[in-house]
Parts: structure tokens; sequence; C-alpha cells
């Protein structure tokens, strides 16, 4: 892996769009959701405020971590890695990238919301770190699916 990790670009939105898309289509549709055209509206505007971050591997952005910097907290909104790069460590990757960002920025936590049914994602967060503090139904009511809220102490 010769990944390169910065700040996300006005001009790779698009490619910043389509990586979510793909990471994130399976994960609306075992929701039982779909995903709307306009879903990643907010993606451009995040990318100016310099909250998205992105991995790049010649050239192409494969990975992307959209952010929200809250009171001494880093919320990671979305992870997401390319299909092709599932599997490969890069998920991992971006999860230490982040914690240097959020070191560096003087963020006592990171923290994050999952779906409960995704216990792969919630056995990478725990690996990572990650500790449950909450479970319960989802703030925006599209779905009944339970939601686990976890946060890392750095």
């Amino acid at each position: 892996m010769s990944f390169i990790f910065r700040i996300a670009q006005p001009s790779e939105c698009a490619d910043a769009d389509r990586v979510l898309r793909a990471a994130f289509t399976p994960y609306l549709a075992k929701l039982g959701r779909e995903m709307p055209p306009d879903y990643y509206k907010w993606l451009p505007a995040s990318i100016e405020r310099g909250d998205v971050f992105v991995a790049a591997e010649d050239g192409r952005v494969v990975g992307v971590a959209a952010t929200e910097r809250r009171e001494s907290e880093l919320f990671l909104d979305r992870l997401a890695v390319d299909p092709s790069n599932q599997g490969t460590g890069l998920g991992r990757w971006l999860l230490r990238r982040l914690d240097e960002v959020a070191r560096e920025r003087g963020d006592c936590t990171v923290s994050l919301i999952t779906a409960e049914m995704m216990d792969h994602l919630i056995r990478l967060y725990r690996s990572h770190g990650f500790e449950i503090i909450h479970r319960g139904p989802p703030d925006h009511g599209k779905d009944a699916h339970i939601r686990v809220h976890m946060v890392k102490r750095l």
C-alpha cells in the first residue's frame, strides 16, 4: 500500500462522491433504503470547509473520510473505501490518519455512529480503540435499524 492522505480538494468532489456512493449504496440497501441523487449534496461545502480527507493511490481517490469538527472532538460522519480496495487495510490506515488529525487539532476524542447490523464495522472500530457508548434508533427516522454510537479517547 502506498496511499497519500490529504485534505480533499474542490476538484476532487466528483471522485469523493463516487467512492462514497460505491461504498454506501450496499450499506443503505441493507437498511432497506435507496440512495437518492442528492444524498451527498452537502459534500462540496464540507470539502470547502476542509472537513473531507481522501486517500489517493496513483493519483486516484480510493478512500474518503468525511468529518465534522465538534468541540474537542472529531466526528467521523462517513468512512468510505472504494470497493476495489476493501479488505486491503485502507480503512484501518484512514482511521490512523484521522487520529493524527484529531491530535494535531487538540481534540480529545473521535466519535462515529454506525448501524448495529453492520457487525463487521463495529469490529473494525473496536479493534481501533472505539468503545460503544450508546445504542438507539436513528435520529433521522428514515429507518428503524438501531445505531451504535462509538467513541475513541485520544
